[in-house]
């Protein structure tokens, strides 16, 4: 996880500019540099860096003999870096993952370039040579990247949206701040005075597409037909080696284990690697909740049944309510669900930086969206419909549960690596038909359980465990977080103000006071940026005014919680 800045055509004086840089500084704890273009003199880099791979030249923006014309910032790990090298005889001259860019945009061009990348990652590429600037960002946008462009062509980018929000430009109006699409690159001309004009943006990945990297990836060809034992073996294969790929690292790798079915695969499996891997230290795992929690007391039987390092972090409603400015502020959203989903994520991801040397940390992110996991899906009127709402949730999961991931613990220093979004293994998952896909005997991601059955892998009371959201696990059952923040916020927000929601805030207009609180903390960090969200997070399918899953007539917790 690093932090990723630059400026191309700055009317005012950069080093004032730079300040805003130091708003994304928790993003790279390790180091940072800020560094001018030669030749552009109002076009400039800002990179924080947190060290995981190539201690000695990961620094950026990345320059290399061979390309003296090319400058590269980017944040994210490019997974086949060594496939690359070997399949196209590369002659790296670092061992950062990200110098393979550069390879190949010089050979191939920028979407080759980007297609051909196994990772996660955001770019910002500059080819003075060609004067040309470029903006890149991985299928489900994992890393984030935001931009504005003034209609005089001042460009600005930045890893998150607080970074761009006190540029100074000489617009008489304030230029919107945008997120890079997922899975697009953008090409701008470069401009002699600094100024750029964007001239192409496409898409170079689509997720229901196999991509264009998986022909040179380490695993053989898999066997084709759907059958369901071909199928079950096909999606432990990718499984696996999604983890195994994402092993790649210099510092100490840690899971986040909730106890749930996504987290429990994704901590047994990369138990199970780094055993035979032979890494030199036991994997780290880290759950949060109150004691009697359904969350604490299931991570607790995974964790003793794979034999990680297990650490509990103790979660009280008060400490809750504490953090949710804080929350807000790092995510830069209002979205009910991702507010209450990410004060736990925040707080264990706060325990792991204080507490533990674990720096790469494991989630399960995007496995509800691949797989209908979540309850409204028992409620789709037809397969058809479900994998329909599966590929929204995948295209939208950068407005929602990876926007939580990534700012609670980059907000941490820490860096996170999602294996159920792999490239390979969500394009196969989508590609499977429709009836496959879908909640059996009650179940849902019944698919995904039953690849893992009989494996002993985690226990069978896990991977047939009910979904649990995470900001629901945390608390018991009789009484959810979501309901004691309610409770708390019901004397902080007047009839009267909500009365007039709709005037006061148009766009999303609030519907309890919970949303109306964590609206007027939004507008007092980030005023007259509520279009960043286009809209909450629902279930569809059923008459839900709330998000969480306990709320929903289809609801039946696991017994004894």
């Amino acid at each position: 996880m690093c932090g990723i800045w630059a400026l191309f055509g700055s009317d005012e004086c950069l080093s004032v500019q730079c300040t805003s840089a130091m708003k994304i500084a928790h993003r790279g704890p390790d180091a940072f540099r800020f560094e001018n273009v030669n030749g552009f003199t109002n076009c400039c880099f800002g990179f924080h860096r947190l060290a995981i791979v190539d201690h000695l030249y990961g620094m950026q923006p990345l320059r290399i003999k061979k390309f003296p014309f090319l400058w590269l910032c980017y944040n994210g790990e490019i997974y086949n870096h060594h496939t690359l090298k070997k399949e196209f005889d590369f002659d790296y001259q670092t061992k950062v993952d990200g110098e393979s860019l550069l390879h190949l945009y010089d050979r191939f061009g920028i979407q080759k370039m980007s297609s051909l990348l196994d990772g996660v990652f955001a770019f910002i590429l500059l080819d003075t040579a060609n004067k040309k600037v470029f903006l890149g960002r991985d299928t489900y946008g994992v890393r984030p990247l935001f931009k504005f462009l003034t209609d005089d062509g001042f460009l600005a980018v930045c890893s998150e949206a607080k970074g761009l929000t006190e540029i100074t430009h000489a617009m008489a109006t304030p230029a919107n701040i945008v997120p890079l699409l997922p899975g697009h690159f953008e090409v701008f001309d470069l401009k002699q005075n600094g100024k750029v004009q964007s001239v192409q943006m496409e898409p170079f990945h689509c997720c229901t597409k196999e991509p264009a990297h998986a022909v040179y990836d380490p695993v053989e060809r898999l066997p084709t037909g759907f059958d369901e034992e071909t199928v079950k073996s096909n999606i432990r294969t990718l499984f696996e080696n999604a983890v195994r790929k994402r092993l790649m690292a210099h510092r100490r790798i840690g899971c986040l284990l909730s106890g749930g079915l996504d987290s429990s695969l994704v901590a047994a499996t990369l138990v199970k690697l780094a055993k035979e891997e032979k890494l030199q230290y036991p994997i780290q795992t880290f759950s949060i909740g109150s004691e009697d929690s359904p969350d604490i007391k299931a991570a607790r039987q995974v964790a003793a049944h794979i034999g990680s390092e297990h650490h509990e972090v103790n979660f009280s409603a008060e400490e809750g309510f504490q953090a949710v400015e804080e929350v807000i502020f790092h995510l830069e959203t209002y979205d009910i669900t991702t507010i209450r989903a990410s004060v736990g994520m925040y707080l264990v991801s706060k325990y792991i930086r204080e507490k533990s040397d674990s720096v790469v940390i494991f989630s399960g992110e995007g496995a509800d969206e691949l797989t209908q996991g979540y309850l409204y899906f028992h409620k789709a009127p037809s397969p058809g419909a479900a994998a329909e709402d599966s590929v929204r949730l995948m295209k939208e999961l950068y407005l929602f549960d990876v926007l939580r991931a990534d700012r609670t613990t980059s907000a941490h220093g820490l860096e996170l690596r999602v294996p159920f979004l792999d490239h390979r293994f969500t394009a196969y998952y989508l590609s499977l038909p429709e009836e496959m896909r879908t909640p059996k005997h009650g179940v849902e991601k019944h698919l995904l359980r039953d690849s893992f059955k009989d494996l002993n892998l985690i226990p069978d009371e896990i991977l047939w465990r009910r979904k649990e959201a995470f900001s629901d696990g945390m608390m018991s059952v009789k009484k959810s977080w979501y309901v004691f923040l309610q409770e708390h916020l019901e004397g902080m927000v007047n009839d009267d103000q909500m009365e007039k929601a709709h005037r006061t805030f148009p766009h999303n207009p609030p519907l309890t006071k919970e949303a109306y609180y964590f609206r007027q903390v939004f507008e007092k960090h980030y005023p007259g940026r509520a279009e960043w969200l286009s809209h909450f997070w629902m279930p569809r399918w059923t008459n839900a005014t709330d998000p969480s899953a306990r709320t929903l007539a289809i609801y039946n917790p696991d017994k004894e919680q």
